[in-house]
């Protein structure tokens, strides 16, 4: 039986490159060949003294070597480029205030709990007091802090770090690298 993924797959539904790419590095032997087609079998593996040429494991370390060194060359272009700090400055303009305001803000809950427990005691409802609203508030910052990391990070940011993948793809692919 196929699987959704696999009939999207061929229908062409995924245009991303990086769908279904290995990490870099991850489960995949330096040098080693694209993946087979589906329903060929898998490819053999010579060793040396089994068939190989006696160069040819140094010839295929050595073309391992050149693209890792121009796949690297083009991730740090790209990591220097304008655009790239762009994408990480918008980054940061987000995370690091909001980031502080979320632990000044938790910080400030636990400190008037375990310093000013009258405070924290005060009835403001019946049964609820000031500390049930502060708890409650943190699930509901956390909530919305959450949600305007999303929104943040689709607006301003999700566009031009697909750019900068797709770039950083297209060059690696031009110089030789297996990205």
């Amino acid at each position: 039986m196929q699987s959704s993924n696999d009939r999207l797959r061929e229908a062409g539904a995924y245009d991303d490159p990086w769908y279904d790419a290995l990490a870099s590095g991850w489960g995949e032997a330096m040098g080693a060949a694209a993946p087979a087609a589906p329903g060929s079998p898998p490819p053999t593996r010579q060793e040396p003294g089994n068939g190989t040429p006696a160069g040819a494991t140094a010839t295929v370390t050595a073309t391992a070597t050149a693209t890792a060194a121009a796949t690297a060359e083009v991730y740090v272009e790209v990591q220097e480029s304008v655009a790239f700090r762009e994408v990480r400055s918008r980054y940061r303009r987000f995370v690091v205030p909001a980031g502080i305001g979320f632990l000044v803000w938790y910080l400030g809950y636990v400190v008037a709990a375990t310093t000013a427990p009258e405070l924290m005691g005060r009835p403001v409802a019946g049964a609820v007091n000031v500390a049930m609203l502060a708890g409650l508030g943190q699930f509901l910052t956390t909530f919305l802090l959450t949600w305007a990391y999303a929104r943040h990070a689709r607006l301003r940011r999700d566009r031009a770090a697909l750019e900068l993948r797709w770039l950083t793809q297209e060059r690696a692919r031009a110089r030789g690298g297996a990205v």
